[in-house]
């Protein structure tokens, strides 16, 4: 398969796994708190992925350097990000959470771009711009109301977090890029990035004071439903964009795999039994023209 074919093909997979567990994350994080959500997932899905990356033989494609500029990706990218993240969805709902990280697209390709010299056309630019406004219309016209989607705390600073978490996980995957393109092995760099970010994660929840783990609303309903999260939005999903990273363009597999907001629409309206409306169609539309002048540049 053509390298450039598998790096969009990786980011839009990884889109539709963070769609999907974006909502299944909502649930948890409620109950238990955004760290503590996060802590657990971390260590589910590092021994997920390390299990995984010795059957394939992974660690043998992953030098020291590698590891460690990784690992450094992984507290960027995840501990600060995620945690931002899911302490912004907890607050503003799955639907503006989303738009607002969508924002991580083109923070990607500036920082790309004058950090790594990536280069990027004019046609591509316009399919960034096109791909992030859309995003936004289609999210912020979806119409309809549901209890995910009322805001809890200031409105404000929910956004502003929100912002912070868009440009750690841009910060992230420009650090681990160039560990990719030098041969890391995919799934043995999630397992680092993953287990780093569990081991600080962790360490912080042990400080006195720092209260339970995992959160003392945790039951066995919760716990499945981080399992599913992980598994999905953090073990797959987090793979398939450092195969986009390893084999594409940052800014580019940036915007594709934050075509998530488009992608859910369809499961919001599944599950919420609420039609997006025609403004949140044309979002739609929008993403996809500037998917299809990215992927045909």
């Amino acid at each position: 398969m053509d390298t450039m074919l598998l790096a969009n093909l990786s980011a839009l997979g990884a889109a539709l796994c963070w769609a999907a567990g974006g909502l299944i994350a909502i649930g948890p994080v409620r109950a238990i708190g955004s760290l503590a959500f996060n802590r657990l997932r971390m260590i589910i899905v590092f021994a997920l992925l390390a299990a995984l990356a010795t059957a394939l033989g992974g660690w043998e494609r992953l030098s020291a350097e590698q590891a460690l500029w990784l690992g450094l990706s992984g507290a960027v990218g995840i501990v600060l990000g995620d945690t931002a993240l899911f302490w912004a969805l907890g607050r503003l709902g799955p639907r503006r959470n989303v738009v607002v990280y969508a924002t991580n697209a083109p923070i990607t390709a500036l920082l790309g771009w004058t950090l790594l010299g990536e280069a990027l056309g004019p046609w591509t630019w316009a399919g960034i711009v096109l791909v992030t406004a859309g995003v936004m219309l289609a999210v912020a016209f979806r119409g309809g109301s549901h209890e995910w989607e009322a805001v809890r705390g200031g409105l404000a600073s929910a956004v502003a977090v929100c912002l912070f978490a868009a440009f750690c996980q841009a910060a992230g995957s420009i650090i681990a890029k160039p560990a990719l393109e030098t041969g890391a092995d995919p799934i043995a760099g999630a397992a680092v990035r993953v287990g780093m970010s569990g081991l600080l994660l962790v360490a912080w929840g042990l400080r006195p004071g720092g209260g339970p783990l995992f959160g003392a609303g945790l039951t066995a309903r919760v716990l499945g439903m981080v399992v599913a999260n992980g598994a999905l939005g953090l073990g797959l999903g987090m793979t398939l964009l450092l195969v986009g990273l390893k084999f594409g363009n940052a800014g580019v597999v940036a915007t594709l795999s934050a075509t998530s907001p488009v992608l859910i629409l369809p499961m919001l309206w599944a599950l919420t039994r609420q039609a997006p409306s025609p403004g949140a169609w044309i979002g739609a539309a929008l993403a996809v023209a500037g998917v299809g002048l990215i992927v045909n540049r």
